[in-house]
């Protein structure tokens, strides 16, 4: 088996608030001290950007998944370990996913919501056991854990399905949950 491979969404943008960029260098480095593989979606840009040239300084393997279409828009980074180019969205996000072994989502926008949602939707249907990590900035994901506990208090989602993903404050707090430490690779 290879390394262990941590699927990151997050944002193609920075976002308002510098501890967002700050994570997701924190999130990089702490990929490559402990040599996990990156998967992320190939940009070069905002939160996807520096999650990748951190982890890529630091020595980690990197996988990259991008569709045609934004190959311009998301500046593909094709320096990375493995670079593959999807038809359609569809494609990139099951790529990402099949590849990884556990999913980490960082400040983001539509996109990286609908990839949580997507993920946290194949769990509650049992498609898959991968643990599901809310990366919560300053807590940028209060809202949707406040939404996700709305779902379930007016009877559209078991109970359970709170139990699928796990939110955490910083990077350390990640990689303790994740079991994973210093030079793991």
């Amino acid at each position: 088996m290879g390394r262990f491979s941590l699927c990151v969404y997050c944002g193609a943008r920075p976002g308002a608030d510098p501890a967002y960029l700050a994570a997701a260098t924190a999130l990089g480095d702490s990929i490559a001290e402990r040599g996990l593989r990156l998967v992320y979606g190939a940009g070069d840009v905002g939160l996807m950007g520096a999650v990748a040239r951190a982890a890529q300084a630091g020595g980690a393997e990197t996988f990259g998944v991008i569709p045609t279409h934004l190959m311009a828009m998301e500046v593909g980074k094709a320096d990375l370990t493995t670079f593959v180019v999807t038809e359609t969205m569809h494609e990139r996000k099951k790529v990402m996913f099949m590849n990884a072994d556990a999913v980490v989502v960082l400040p983001g926008g539509a996109g990286s919501l609908d990839e949580f949602f997507e993920a946290l939707t194949w769990r509650q249907l049992g498609l898959h056991q991968k643990p599901i990590y809310l990366l919560n900035v300053n807590g940028y994901w209060d809202p949707l854990r406040a939404l996700m506990d709305h779902v379930v208090d007016q009877g559209f989602a078991d109970a359970s399905v709170l139990s699928f993903v796990e939110t955490v404050p910083d990077v350390a707090g990640l990689m303790q949950s994740l079991g994973v430490h210093q030079d793991a690779g």
